[in-house]
């Protein structure tokens, strides 16, 4: 196996760190100052200008769309494999990803409809979304049941002639928020007799269907995250024609595990530059401060801290870029260990990271002055979505049992 970038990819890796240098980073405070004077005038629930105005600039410059393999709606895709390093860099910084039509949940969705949506979904929505018109919401996680385990998904959805009616209360709908979300992709259960697998189904539910109602944005760690929200939603006899079922009746954990595992990839890359930055501010801050006489990266605990984040960050990297070259070469399913150990692996090694970082800052760690709060209540999460660590680390031991079980046994 080579992980090196090919020439391609290595030029655009040098383009996405230009764009960084030229407008990402300096529009930081920017982007801060922005979203405050619209929580300050009463509506955090708009487009961020300045994103907007540097979305047509990265497309422009051929920094559009690259997550997505395989699909003639976009050519310019890369392999799991190749969008790594590129996608690692997007993880800098939180809202920067959106700036290249890369961000979730708009990329997992995109899959979804790419793989298994008809041409007419493709049509009215991929490539709307695939042009950044408009933003998209996945609603799977529910408030009253355990939704680490998807099978306990409870919203009802039934057939009523031509059409599909939808009942429940979803929560944590990432991009719900967004005034601009136009589709929900919804997961419920269709056939309650069917086998633990096969009682789930999938539809598009146009955001603007009546019986919708959007209750409260959920904060996150204090982080309401507007414009993209994270948002409680009830389907009060929400009805949509038939036509909108993906791929059929009882398919719906079928999608779930194609979806999922581009999604989990892609967030360990952007946890890996999360980290990266984490550790290039913690170097920053420890060689500019001075306390008790010496400079701060002078006394020996931050030495052994810095060693060990280098040591973890790239052993992260390594088995995230392992588990895309897998997914590139075996496909997801049977990439599902490597997905499973690198899902686990980056938000804990870059928790910790910044945790660090935050320390090495002291009082101005924890404040809005530095990115790194924001950014560990950003990765945080992510020990919980997609799956937790345990389920997670569940998944990869009956694996490796089975594995034994089966030396033994021959």
């Amino acid at each position: 196996m080579d992980f090196a970038p090919s020439p391609k990819v290595q030029a655009l890796r040098e383009r996405l760190l230009r764009f960084f240098a030229e407008y990402i980073h300096p529009n930081e405070a920017a982007w801060l100052a922005e979203v405050q004077r619209n929580r300050a005038a009463g509506n955090p629930w708009q487009a961020v200008s300045v994103v907007e105005k540097l979305k047509p600039v990265a497309q422009a410059q051929g920094l559009w769309n690259l997550f997505l393999p395989h699909s003639p709606h976009a050519p310019e895709g890369l392999s799991n494999l190749e969008y790594a390093p590129l996608c690692e860099i997007m993880g800098q910084v939180i809202w920067a990803p959106e700036v290249f039509n890369c961000s979730a949940p708009d990329t997992g969705n995109m899959e979804v409809l790419a793989r298994y949506g008809t041409p007419e979904h493709q049509a009215r929505w991929l490539v709307p979304l695939l042009a950044g018109r408009i933003r998209s919401a996945f609603l799977m996680t529910e408030p009253a049941v355990a939704s680490s385990d998807a099978t306990n998904i409870q919203c009802a959805i039934r057939r009523d002639g031509d059409d599909y009616v939808l009942d429940g209360r979803k929560w944590f709908a990432s991009g719900a928020g967004d005034p601009r979300c136009a589709v929900y992709i919804v997961m419920g259960k269709t056939d309650p007799g069917a086998d633990t697998h096969h009682q789930q189904s999938m539809l598009l539910v146009p955001a603007d269907t009546p019986g919708i109602e959007v209750v409260r944005p959920i904060s996150v760690f204090g982080y309401d995250d507007a414009p993209h929200g994270h948002m409680e939603i009830v389907l009060r006899n929400v009805r949509v024609p038939a036509s909108n079922l993906l791929l059929g009746e009882g398919r719906g954990f079928e999608i779930a595990q194609g979806r999922l595992g581009p999604g989990r990839i892609h967030h360990c890359m952007r946890i890996i530059g999360a980290a990266e930055r984490a550790l290039e501010l913690l170097c920053r801050r420890v060689l500019a401060r001075t306390a008790f006489g010496k400079r701060i990266a002078d006394h020996g605990v931050w030495h052994e801290r810095i060693a060990d984040a280098r040591c973890m960050i790239d052993q992260a990297r390594l088995l995230t870029l392992n588990a895309a070259w897998r997914m590139d070469t075996v496909g997801n399913k049977v990439a599902r260990a490597e997905i499973a150990m690198i899902k686990v692996v980056a938000p804990n090694i870059a928790c910790q990271i910044i945790d660090w970082a935050i320390q090495a800052h002291g009082a101005a760690g924890v404040s809005e002055d530095f990115p790194l709060a924001a950014l560990y209540a950003n990765i945080r999460t992510l020990r919980i979505a997609d799956g937790p660590d345990e389920v997670h680390r569940g998944a990869v031991a009956r694996l490796e049992l089975a594995r034994v079980a089966a030396l033994a046994s021959g």
